[in-house]
Protein backbone atom coordinates (compact mmCIF):
# COMPACT_ATOMS: atom_id res chain seq x y z
CA UNK A 1 0.00 0.00 0.00
CA UNK A 2 2.90 2.54 0.82
CA UNK A 3 4.93 1.65 -2.03
CA UNK A 4 3.75 4.52 -4.45
CA UNK A 5 4.33 7.30 -1.61
CA UNK A 6 8.14 5.63 -1.11
CA UNK A 7 8.35 5.97 -4.44
CA UNK A 8 7.52 9.31 -4.52
CA UNK A 9 9.87 10.08 -1.50
CA UNK A 10 13.05 8.26 -3.16
CA UNK A 11 12.46 9.89 -6.69
CA UNK A 12 12.50 13.05 -5.36
CA UNK A 13 16.21 12.89 -2.70
CA UNK A 14 16.98 12.23 -6.28
CA UNK A 15 15.61 15.47 -7.62
CA UNK A 16 13.25 13.46 -9.72
CA UNK A 17 9.82 14.86 -9.92
CA UNK A 18 6.19 13.15 -10.06
CA UNK A 19 5.15 12.32 -13.85
CA UNK A 20 2.36 14.65 -14.63
CA UNK A 21 -0.32 11.60 -14.08
CA UNK A 22 1.16 11.15 -10.85
CA UNK A 23 0.96 15.19 -9.89
CA UNK A 24 -2.62 15.10 -10.76
CA UNK A 25 -3.06 12.00 -8.75
CA UNK A 26 -1.94 13.61 -5.60
CA UNK A 27 -4.37 16.61 -5.90
CA UNK A 28 -7.54 14.53 -6.99
CA UNK A 29 -6.91 10.62 -6.07
CA UNK A 30 -9.84 9.24 -4.49
CA UNK A 31 -7.55 6.70 -2.54
CA UNK A 32 -4.48 9.04 -1.64
CA UNK A 33 -3.85 8.58 1.96
CA UNK A 34 -2.99 11.97 3.42
CA UNK A 35 -0.50 10.66 6.42
CA UNK A 36 1.41 8.49 3.40
CA UNK A 37 1.65 11.48 1.45
CA UNK A 38 2.88 14.22 3.34
CA UNK A 39 5.51 11.61 4.85
CA UNK A 40 6.77 11.14 1.35
CA UNK A 41 6.91 14.81 1.13
CA UNK A 42 8.74 15.45 4.28
CA UNK A 43 11.19 13.04 3.20
CA UNK A 44 13.28 15.86 0.39
CA UNK A 45 12.08 18.60 3.57
CA UNK A 46 14.10 16.69 6.24
CA UNK A 47 16.83 15.96 3.52
CA UNK A 48 17.37 19.48 2.37
CA UNK A 49 16.48 21.86 5.64
CA UNK A 50 16.25 18.78 8.81
CA UNK A 51 13.23 20.16 10.99
CA UNK A 52 14.14 24.03 10.61
CA UNK A 53 11.62 26.69 9.86
CA UNK A 54 12.39 29.42 8.06
CA UNK A 55 10.05 32.47 8.90
CA UNK A 56 9.35 35.64 7.30
CA UNK A 57 7.95 38.65 8.05
CA UNK A 58 5.92 41.10 5.79
CA UNK A 59 5.83 45.23 5.69
CA UNK A 60 3.11 46.78 4.04
CA UNK A 61 5.28 49.72 3.06
CA UNK A 62 2.86 51.22 0.89
CA UNK A 63 -0.77 49.93 0.66
CA UNK A 64 -3.27 50.73 -2.07
CA UNK A 65 -2.85 53.38 -4.95
CA UNK A 66 -2.39 50.51 -7.23
CA UNK A 67 -3.36 50.95 -10.95
CA UNK A 68 -3.39 47.23 -11.36
CA UNK A 69 -6.50 45.43 -11.38
CA UNK A 70 -5.40 41.59 -9.86
CA UNK A 71 -8.93 40.75 -8.04
CA UNK A 72 -7.37 38.40 -5.41
CA UNK A 73 -5.96 41.41 -3.57
CA UNK A 74 -7.53 44.75 -1.15
CA UNK A 75 -5.42 46.87 -3.27
CA UNK A 76 -6.02 46.69 -6.68
CA UNK A 77 -7.89 49.63 -8.18
CA UNK A 78 -11.64 48.06 -8.47
CA UNK A 79 -11.78 46.53 -5.35
CA UNK A 80 -14.33 47.92 -3.03
CA UNK A 81 -12.66 46.52 0.11
CA UNK A 82 -12.79 48.59 3.24
CA UNK A 83 -8.93 49.23 3.60
CA UNK A 84 -7.19 52.21 4.53
CA UNK A 85 -4.63 53.65 1.54
CA UNK A 86 -1.09 55.02 2.44
CA UNK A 87 1.86 56.68 0.78
CA UNK A 88 5.45 55.00 1.46
CA UNK A 89 5.96 54.40 5.02
CA UNK A 90 9.46 56.21 6.33
CA UNK A 91 12.46 55.41 6.56
CA UNK A 92 12.91 55.10 10.51
CA UNK A 93 9.73 53.51 10.37
CA UNK A 94 10.64 50.74 8.11
CA UNK A 95 14.32 50.55 9.86
CA UNK A 96 12.44 49.86 13.11
CA UNK A 97 9.98 47.19 11.92
CA UNK A 98 12.65 45.33 10.02
CA UNK A 99 14.49 45.63 14.07
CA UNK A 100 11.02 43.90 15.05
CA UNK A 101 11.34 41.23 12.37
CA UNK A 102 14.94 40.76 13.34
CA UNK A 103 14.47 40.33 17.17
CA UNK A 104 11.04 37.99 16.06
CA UNK A 105 13.73 35.49 14.38
CA UNK A 106 13.25 36.55 10.98
CA UNK A 107 15.19 34.69 8.47
CA UNK A 108 13.90 37.25 6.07
CA UNK A 109 12.21 40.72 5.98
CA UNK A 110 10.00 41.59 3.42
CA UNK A 111 9.03 44.64 2.17
CA UNK A 112 6.40 44.94 0.15
CA UNK A 113 5.22 48.26 -2.48
CA UNK A 114 1.71 48.57 -4.40
CA UNK A 115 1.63 49.72 -7.70
CA UNK A 116 2.95 48.18 -11.15
CA UNK A 117 6.11 48.51 -10.36
CA UNK A 118 8.74 51.20 -9.83
CA UNK A 119 10.62 53.97 -11.29
CA UNK A 120 14.42 54.10 -11.81
CA UNK A 121 13.97 57.26 -8.85
CA UNK A 122 11.58 55.09 -6.95
CA UNK A 123 13.94 51.44 -7.52
CA UNK A 124 17.38 53.78 -5.92
CA UNK A 125 15.71 54.59 -3.35
CA UNK A 126 14.67 51.38 -2.66
CA UNK A 127 18.32 49.94 -2.84
CA UNK A 128 19.26 52.68 -0.09
CA UNK A 129 16.69 50.87 2.38
CA UNK A 130 18.01 47.56 1.11
CA UNK A 131 21.31 48.92 2.29
CA UNK A 132 20.20 50.05 5.42
CA UNK A 133 18.39 47.14 6.42
CA UNK A 134 21.72 45.14 5.79
CA UNK A 135 23.73 47.41 7.88
CA UNK A 136 22.31 47.36 10.74
CA UNK A 137 20.24 43.80 11.43
CA UNK A 138 21.73 40.44 11.03
CA UNK A 139 18.73 39.59 8.30
CA UNK A 140 18.28 38.66 4.56
CA UNK A 141 15.92 41.21 2.90
CA UNK A 142 12.90 40.49 0.09
CA UNK A 143 11.37 42.90 -2.00
CA UNK A 144 8.22 42.56 -3.84
CA UNK A 145 7.68 45.40 -6.01
CA UNK A 146 5.63 44.53 -8.86
CA UNK A 147 7.37 44.48 -12.34
CA UNK A 148 10.95 45.39 -13.09
CA UNK A 149 13.24 45.38 -15.61
CA UNK A 150 17.16 44.13 -15.98
CA UNK A 151 18.02 47.97 -15.35
CA UNK A 152 16.34 47.79 -12.14
CA UNK A 153 17.20 44.42 -11.26
CA UNK A 154 21.16 45.37 -11.62
CA UNK A 155 20.18 48.44 -9.12
CA UNK A 156 19.02 46.49 -6.46
CA UNK A 157 21.53 43.34 -7.58
CA UNK A 158 24.14 45.97 -6.50
CA UNK A 159 22.57 46.80 -3.32
CA UNK A 160 22.61 43.58 -1.81
CA UNK A 161 19.18 42.21 -2.09
CA UNK A 162 19.19 39.19 -0.78
CA UNK A 163 15.28 37.92 -3.12
CA UNK A 164 12.85 39.84 -5.00
CA UNK A 165 9.21 38.14 -5.43
CA UNK A 166 6.94 37.93 -7.94
CA UNK A 167 4.34 35.49 -8.15
CA UNK A 168 2.94 33.51 -10.91
CA UNK A 169 -0.50 32.75 -8.99
CA UNK A 170 -2.22 30.79 -11.44
CA UNK A 171 -1.41 29.23 -14.96
CA UNK A 172 -1.02 30.63 -18.07
CA UNK A 173 -4.10 29.92 -19.55
CA UNK A 174 -5.60 31.23 -15.97
CA UNK A 175 -3.79 33.98 -15.85
CA UNK A 176 -6.80 36.57 -17.91
CA UNK A 177 -9.45 35.14 -15.45
CA UNK A 178 -7.55 36.85 -12.75
CA UNK A 179 -6.27 40.36 -13.90
CA UNK A 180 -5.82 42.01 -17.85
CA UNK A 181 -3.75 44.88 -16.78
CA UNK A 182 -0.61 43.14 -17.05
CA UNK A 183 0.32 39.21 -18.44
CA UNK A 184 1.54 36.66 -17.20
CA UNK A 185 4.45 36.79 -19.65
CA UNK A 186 5.25 39.91 -17.84
CA UNK A 187 5.41 38.29 -14.61
CA UNK A 188 7.66 35.87 -16.12
CA UNK A 189 10.04 38.61 -17.40
CA UNK A 190 10.39 39.88 -14.27
CA UNK A 191 11.48 36.77 -12.60
CA UNK A 192 14.32 35.83 -15.83
CA UNK A 193 15.25 40.11 -14.77
CA UNK A 194 16.03 38.93 -11.11
CA UNK A 195 18.13 35.70 -11.98
CA UNK A 196 20.04 37.41 -14.86
CA UNK A 197 21.37 40.06 -12.12
CA UNK A 198 21.95 37.59 -9.54
CA UNK A 199 19.31 38.01 -7.00
CA UNK A 200 17.14 34.90 -6.23
CA UNK A 201 13.96 34.70 -6.54
CA UNK A 202 10.49 33.87 -4.88
CA UNK A 203 7.64 32.82 -6.68
CA UNK A 204 4.60 30.83 -5.92
CA UNK A 205 1.13 30.46 -6.47
CA UNK A 206 -2.82 31.18 -4.96
CA UNK A 207 -5.39 28.17 -4.76
CA UNK A 208 -8.80 29.17 -4.92
CA UNK A 209 -9.22 31.20 -7.54
CA UNK A 210 -11.36 29.18 -9.77
CA UNK A 211 -8.47 27.11 -11.37
CA UNK A 212 -8.70 23.60 -12.37
CA UNK A 213 -6.33 20.86 -11.27
CA UNK A 214 -4.03 21.25 -14.41
CA UNK A 215 -3.45 24.59 -13.51
CA UNK A 216 -1.60 24.04 -10.35
CA UNK A 217 0.30 21.50 -11.66
CA UNK A 218 1.50 23.45 -14.59
CA UNK A 219 2.64 26.03 -11.98
CA UNK A 220 4.63 23.43 -10.28
CA UNK A 221 6.65 22.60 -13.02
CA UNK A 222 6.73 25.96 -14.57
CA UNK A 223 8.14 26.78 -11.21
CA UNK A 224 10.79 23.72 -11.33
CA UNK A 225 11.85 24.92 -14.88
CA UNK A 226 12.43 28.39 -14.01
CA UNK A 227 14.52 27.32 -11.23
CA UNK A 228 12.79 29.06 -8.38
CA UNK A 229 14.01 28.39 -5.00
CA UNK A 230 11.14 30.18 -3.29
CA UNK A 231 7.97 29.33 -3.58
CA UNK A 232 5.08 30.77 -1.44
CA UNK A 233 1.93 28.92 -1.57
CA UNK A 234 -0.96 30.86 -0.53
CA UNK A 235 -4.67 30.26 -0.19
CA UNK A 236 -7.16 32.73 -1.35
CA UNK A 237 -8.52 34.66 1.66
CA UNK A 238 -11.62 35.52 0.89
CA UNK A 239 -12.14 39.35 1.48
CA UNK A 240 -15.27 41.71 0.20
CA UNK A 241 -14.75 43.54 -2.11
CA UNK A 242 -12.77 42.32 -4.33
CA UNK A 243 -13.55 40.66 -7.78
CA UNK A 244 -12.14 37.22 -7.08
CA UNK A 245 -13.30 35.56 -3.93
CA UNK A 246 -13.16 32.20 -3.21
CA UNK A 247 -14.24 29.27 -4.96
CA UNK A 248 -15.55 26.42 -2.51
CA UNK A 249 -12.56 24.48 -3.64
CA UNK A 250 -10.17 24.62 -0.36
CA UNK A 251 -10.55 22.08 2.40
CA UNK A 252 -7.74 21.42 4.65
CA UNK A 253 -6.78 18.64 3.08
CA UNK A 254 -6.56 20.24 -0.57
CA UNK A 255 -4.36 22.84 0.56
CA UNK A 256 -1.91 20.14 2.38
CA UNK A 257 -1.83 17.99 -0.90
CA UNK A 258 -1.16 21.00 -2.66
CA UNK A 259 1.84 21.77 -0.73
CA UNK A 260 3.33 18.16 -0.43
CA UNK A 261 2.61 18.22 -4.46
CA UNK A 262 4.51 21.87 -4.51
CA UNK A 263 7.61 19.73 -2.46
CA UNK A 264 7.69 16.74 -4.55
CA UNK A 265 7.95 18.74 -7.64
CA UNK A 266 10.57 21.28 -6.21
CA UNK A 267 12.85 19.13 -4.00
CA UNK A 268 15.14 21.29 -2.77
CA UNK A 269 13.28 24.94 -3.26
CA UNK A 270 12.45 26.65 -0.09
CA UNK A 271 8.62 25.95 0.54
CA UNK A 272 6.18 28.31 1.87
CA UNK A 273 2.86 27.78 3.84
CA UNK A 274 1.85 31.61 2.95
CA UNK A 275 -1.07 33.65 3.36
CA UNK A 276 -4.33 32.06 4.26
CA UNK A 277 -2.39 29.37 6.08
CA UNK A 278 -4.55 29.84 9.53
CA UNK A 279 -8.26 30.32 8.03
CA UNK A 280 -7.79 27.01 5.27
CA UNK A 281 -5.27 24.25 7.12
CA UNK A 282 -7.72 25.01 10.49
CA UNK A 283 -7.04 22.22 12.65
CA UNK A 284 -4.75 20.41 10.41
CA UNK A 285 -2.06 23.70 10.49
CA UNK A 286 0.53 22.11 12.13
CA UNK A 287 0.78 18.96 9.44
CA UNK A 288 2.09 22.00 6.93
CA UNK A 289 5.38 21.82 8.00
CA UNK A 290 6.27 18.40 6.83
CA UNK A 291 6.08 19.57 3.48
CA UNK A 292 6.80 23.41 4.28
CA UNK A 293 9.75 24.73 5.63
CA UNK A 294 9.20 28.18 6.03
CA UNK A 295 6.01 30.19 7.24
CA UNK A 296 4.84 33.73 7.30
CA UNK A 297 4.03 35.35 10.74
CA UNK A 298 2.15 37.92 11.98
CA UNK A 299 -0.08 38.67 9.04
CA UNK A 300 -0.22 39.38 5.99
CA UNK A 301 -0.05 42.37 3.41
CA UNK A 302 -3.76 43.52 4.42
CA UNK A 303 -5.07 40.94 6.82
CA UNK A 304 -4.55 39.12 9.81
CA UNK A 305 -2.93 36.02 10.84
CA UNK A 306 -1.62 34.13 14.03
CA UNK A 307 0.47 36.03 16.11
CA UNK A 308 4.48 35.17 16.27
CA UNK A 309 4.42 33.48 19.87
CA UNK A 310 1.51 31.57 18.84
CA UNK A 311 2.80 30.37 15.49
CA UNK A 312 6.19 29.43 17.70
CA UNK A 313 3.98 27.44 19.83
CA UNK A 314 2.68 25.51 17.23
CA UNK A 315 6.00 25.00 14.92
CA UNK A 316 7.61 23.81 18.76
CA UNK A 317 4.51 21.54 19.67
CA UNK A 318 4.94 19.65 16.36
CA UNK A 319 8.62 19.03 17.01
CA UNK A 320 10.16 21.33 14.88
CA UNK A 321 12.44 24.54 15.36
CA UNK A 322 12.89 28.50 14.63
CA UNK A 323 15.80 29.11 12.04
CA UNK A 324 16.35 32.49 13.53
CA UNK A 325 19.09 34.86 12.91
CA UNK A 326 21.96 36.33 15.11
CA UNK A 327 19.31 39.00 16.63
CA UNK A 328 16.59 36.54 17.70
CA UNK A 329 15.38 37.24 21.36
CA UNK A 330 14.51 33.80 21.67
CA UNK A 331 13.31 33.87 25.08
CA UNK A 332 10.99 36.85 24.38
CA UNK A 333 9.16 34.85 21.81
CA UNK A 334 9.86 31.16 22.77
CA UNK A 335 9.45 31.31 26.90
CA UNK A 336 11.36 29.02 28.88
CA UNK A 337 10.19 25.44 28.06
CA UNK A 338 7.60 24.42 25.39
CA UNK A 339 6.04 21.98 27.29
CA UNK A 340 2.59 22.09 30.08
CA UNK A 341 -0.62 22.07 29.62
CA UNK A 342 -2.32 25.01 27.49
CA UNK A 343 -5.78 25.56 26.63
CA UNK A 344 -7.27 28.46 23.95
CA UNK A 345 -7.94 31.60 26.32
CA UNK A 346 -5.31 30.55 29.00
CA UNK A 347 -6.48 33.75 31.22
CA UNK A 348 -9.89 31.62 31.80
CA UNK A 349 -10.57 29.62 34.59
CA UNK A 350 -9.76 25.42 33.69
CA UNK A 351 -13.30 24.26 35.36
CA UNK A 352 -16.36 24.29 33.65
CA UNK A 353 -18.69 27.51 35.21
CA UNK A 354 -21.40 25.29 36.53
CA UNK A 355 -18.95 23.39 38.36
CA UNK A 356 -16.30 25.96 39.48
CA UNK A 357 -17.44 27.27 43.22
CA UNK A 358 -16.05 30.36 44.62
CA UNK A 359 -12.77 31.10 46.37
CA UNK A 360 -12.55 34.05 48.65
CA UNK A 361 -10.79 36.78 47.02
CA UNK A 362 -10.55 35.59 43.76
CA UNK A 363 -13.39 34.18 42.75
CA UNK A 364 -14.71 31.10 40.23
CA UNK A 365 -12.13 28.85 39.63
Amino acid sequence: MFDRYADLAERALRSEPPTHAEARWILDGEDVELLPLLHAAFVPRRHHFGRKVMVHILNNVQNGLCPEDCGYCAQNKDSKAAIRKYAMKGDEEIFAEAERAARAGATRYCMVFSGRGPTLERTRKLAELVRGVKQRFPIEVCLSVGLLDEEGARILAEAGLDRLNHNLNTSASHYSEICSTHSYADRVATLAAAKKCGIETCSGLILGMGEETADVVEVAFTLRELEVPSIPVNFLIPIEGNQVTSDGSLSPERCLRALALMRLVNPSAEIRAAGGREGHLRALGPLCLWPANSLFVDGYLTTRGDAVVETYRMIRDAGFEIDGNPAYDRAAFEGSAPGGFRLPGAEAPVFRPEVAREVRGVGRR
